[in-house]
């Protein structure tokens, strides 16, 4: 009889999985999004329907979710960097990148940079004179107020029109 059909013998032979049909399956999967408040994606609607004897990829279950109109919510963020705009600050540039100075001590600059020790950020912060170039404070901690802290103290050995820039 395969011969007259022109059929491989294995084509008699094979018996095709019976795939549940999408009218059964979306039922389900919009059961179970909505039993737990719309907030299961592909991925844990695939678990589920494991646990309940269906086996169907991610994709049919996003297609099956696409054609419903079933979109899942999203956590909110833990942490949203804030933008800000660079150099808009509301003070004037003094130093204008005029980094060789003539009197000692007249622009300070600071550096803050912070060092993972074992899995916790410390910070040093240094102060340096641009007259020339030395290092005529600096500071280290566990918070990152440490630049505040040394800034405060250097202001007293300095001139009167001291400027310190970050």
């Amino acid at each position: 009889m395969c011969d007259v059909l022109q059929l491989a013998k294995s084509t008699f032979y094979y018996e095709a999985v019976k795939r549940p049909k999408n009218d059964e399956l979306t039922k389900v999967i919009v059961e179970i999004f909505h039993k737990n408040r719309k907030a299961y994606g592909t991925r844990k609607l695939k678990v589920k329907l494991m646990e309940r004897g269906f086996t169907v990829s991610r994709r049919r279950i996003g297609r099956i979710m696409k054609d419903q109109g079933l979109v899942s919510t999203y956590t909110i963020a833990q942490y949203k960097p804030h933008k800000t705009s660079c150099n808009e600050a509301k003070t004037t540039n003094v130093l204008d990148r005029k980094f060789d100075q003539s009197e000692t001590k007249r622009f300070v600059v600071s550096d803050l940079t912070y060092v993972a020790v074992r899995n916790k950020w410390h910070y040093i912060c240094v102060l340096i004179d641009l007259f020339n170039r030395e290092i005529i404070g600096y500071s280290a901690g566990k918070g990152s107020n440490v630049c505040s802290r040394l800034s405060m103290s250097v202001i007293g050995m300095a001139n009167p029109a001291f400027i310190i820039w970050s």
